[in-house]
């Protein structure tokens, strides 16, 4: 059995802050992408395995970090969550999960390089069941029919650039300063350094007799980026 891993998704997104905390989601693999390998996955190529873990196991694939002790020191294999969902769509292989020992430095650090996007790529640990091998050159070398997947880990450098951990896309969800630098960074694509002087400058102008608020500063927040993206939702 040879192992593989690949990097295909897009960026993991945190779920809503009235839902548990360290809950994300994100794409472990996306359909007809070529990757940096020059292989695609094909639709329908999870649907198989995804079925026998639920049959089998009653679960999911392992969540690990960097892959663990598939690709590294044994004494890194150790899952870091759990994936309560995944699923295929038009896209590619949903996952959703949840990271656990947030009370332990490991798990803290974790989340921590979740939230500030240090670790924000999704990447799948597989054997190939069914391949077709591409015969011209502008055919991908392999095309991925049928995986047998073993894990999806939490990963610093994907494979193919669209495997990401989604932030929060919507203005609404923006609750504290935080949150809007992610918001600016992901989303209206500033830099860091553009994202953190924008923040600065807003909660420069709360009233100076004013006690303010996180909240408040937030929403002071959210009325200039509207203001200047043009964006509302």
């Amino acid at each position: 059995m040879k192992l593989e891993r690949k990097s295909c998704g897009r960026q993991v997104k945190f779920a809503p802050s009235d839902v548990k905390v360290g809950a994300f989601e994100g794409y472990g693999a996306v359909f007809g992408n070529v990757d940096s390998q020059g292989d695609v996955i094909a639709k329908g190529a999870f649907k198989e395995t995804l079925r026998t873990w639920q049959k089998d196991r009653g679960g999911f694939p392992k969540m690990l970090l960097q892959h663990g002790g598939f690709f590294g020191p044994a004494e890194d294999g150790i899952p870091i969550g759990i994936y309560t969902e995944m699923s295929e769509d038009d896209t590619g292989l949903v996952c959703k999960g949840e990271l656990f020992a947030l009370d332990t430095d490991k798990g803290r650090y974790i989340h921590e390089g979740l939230k500030s996007g240090a670790l924000d790529g999704l990447s799948i640990g597989y054997e190939v069941v069914d391949v077709s091998f591409g015969k011209k050159p502008d055919e991908p070398r392999r095309t991925l029919k049928k995986i047998n997947l073993f894990e999806v880990s939490v990963v610093t450098f994907p494979a193919n650039d669209a495997a990401r951990v989604d932030e929060a896309k919507s203005i609404e969800q923006i609750e504290t300063l935080s949150d809007a630098e992610g918001w600016l960074r992901d989303v209206a694509r500033f830099s860091h350094t553009q994202a953190r002087a924008f923040v600065s400058r807003v909660k420069g102008l709360r009233p100076r007799d004013a006690e303010g608020s996180l909240k408040a500063d937030a929403n002071r927040l959210i009325e200039r980026i509207q203001l200047i993206t043009g964006v509302r939702s």
